[in-house]
């Protein structure tokens, strides 16, 4: 059921749906609807669902705010914060809305041309003046 594939325990996918239902109240309102026929952000949501369902240790990310709506950015980065507060999931984020990645992140490394030209905590490289100039609009 929805990315439990591997797992053998009935009651414990059917306890891990109704997380999923809670974490994504929009994906409980369409439980019966086709992925395909979802918005963008519905299919964001049913993406991290499915991927948390198998109980991952570690989720990659990858640009989980392309294409989506701001205020629908603000939502999934609040989920990204709370599954690996509340979950205890590890999150490897790649991001370019460097503002939301960073607010979100523990540490963070900040690439550019395949190098790394920064690293520190999420919170400090949000205060940064170098990345504030260069990615922040600062």
């Amino acid at each position: 059921e929805m990315g439990a594939y591997t797992r053998n325990d009935k009651d414990g996918i059917k306890e891990d749906l109704e997380k999923m239902f809670v974490l994504f109240p929009r994906l409980a309102e369409r439980k019966k609807q086709l992925a395909g026929t979802m918005s963008g952000g519905e299919q964001q949501m049913l993406a991290i669902a499915r991927a948390l369902m198998s109980k991952p240790t570690i989720l990659l990310m990858d640009e989980p705010s392309m294409g989506l709506a701001p205020l629908l950015v603000q939502e999934i980065f609040k989920i990204i914060e709370r599954i690996n507060k509340e979950e205890g999931v590890t999150i490897l984020l790649v991001e370019q809305n460097a503002h939301m990645a960073l607010s979100v992140a523990n540490r963070a490394y900040v690439l550019e041309t395949g190098e790394i030209i920064k690293e520190g905590a999420g919170k400090d490289l949000l205060d940064d003046p170098d990345i504030k100039k260069a990615y922040l609009g600062g």
